[in-house]
């Protein structure tokens, strides 16, 4: 059976990685090597020069007192050897475009390339005042993990999905293929007390190229991108 490796960035106890777990457990053998508490945005950043505790949270589940880039390097030294994917998710808010070089659900994934393995994050677009359906979410991530593992292993490589956020009502989502958006973030901060500055871009109002992952998921579809890390040739 095909050894899985479920980790995330928002922490183990998140809703979106129960609905990870829930897509998972029919495709393969799930060990969760998740942080703690949530690392949001902490990109590729790992842990050295101190050590940093480890928490048994049952049967294959471990809380990390560290990175997501630390649970994926932990769980290839230690608690999945023999782990064949790296999914990552499912992330509360988008990582489209830009974002794949800050996040840290996307960084899990890449440290699974750098090692030899292949991996898929899965990240959920959010609207202002619109809960999420994880449930549904759970059910969309099956047919796209299931589709993708069946591709086989992506050496040098690895997926990025992000699903939409789309009313109860709305009929299931198109699935597409698509390139990164390569536009930057809005670049907009706003003065605070104390000398600090707090960034303020408006992030559903980012530029988005037509066709890109970013006018993909905003027009309420499923961005599907294969994102080269290293040229599995040389």
């Amino acid at each position: 059976m095909t050894k899985l490796l479920l980790t995330n960035d928002d922490g183990i106890e998140a809703p979106g990685l129960q609905a990870l777990t829930q897509a998972a457990l029919p495709l393969g053998e799930c060990v969760v090597v998740a942080p703690a508490g949530a690392q949001s945005g902490c990109s590729h950043q790992v842990t050295t020069g101190r050590p940093f505790r480890i928490q048994s949270c049952g049967v294959n589940r471990y809380a990390v007192h560290g990175t997501p880039a630390d649970c994926t390097r932990l769980a290839l030294h230690e608690f999945a050897k023999d782990l064949v994917w790296v999914l990552s998710g499912i992330n509360a808010g988008g990582n489209l475009g830009a974002d794949i070089y800050i996040s840290g659900t996307v960084a899990a994934v890449r440290e699974a390339v750098i090692h030899g393995r292949s991996g898929i994050a899965i990240s959920h677009y959010l609207k202002r005042n619109l809960p999420v359906d994880w449930d549904r979410a759970a059910r969309w991530t099956q047919r796209l993990l299931a589709d993708l593992i069946a591709r086989g292993p992506t050496p040098g490589r690895f997926w990025s999905i992000n699903l939409p956020h789309l009313k109860p009502d709305d009929p299931d989502p198109e699935v597409v293929f698509c390139p990164l958006d390569p536009n930057p973030l809005p670049l907009s901060y706003r003065p605070v007390e104390d000398g600090g500055w707090h960034y303020d871009g408006d992030y559903h109002n980012r530029p988005r190229r037509p066709g890109s992952d970013v006018d993909v998921c905003f027009s309420g579809r499923i961005a599907v991108t294969q994102i080269t890390l290293l040229d599995p040739t040389v």
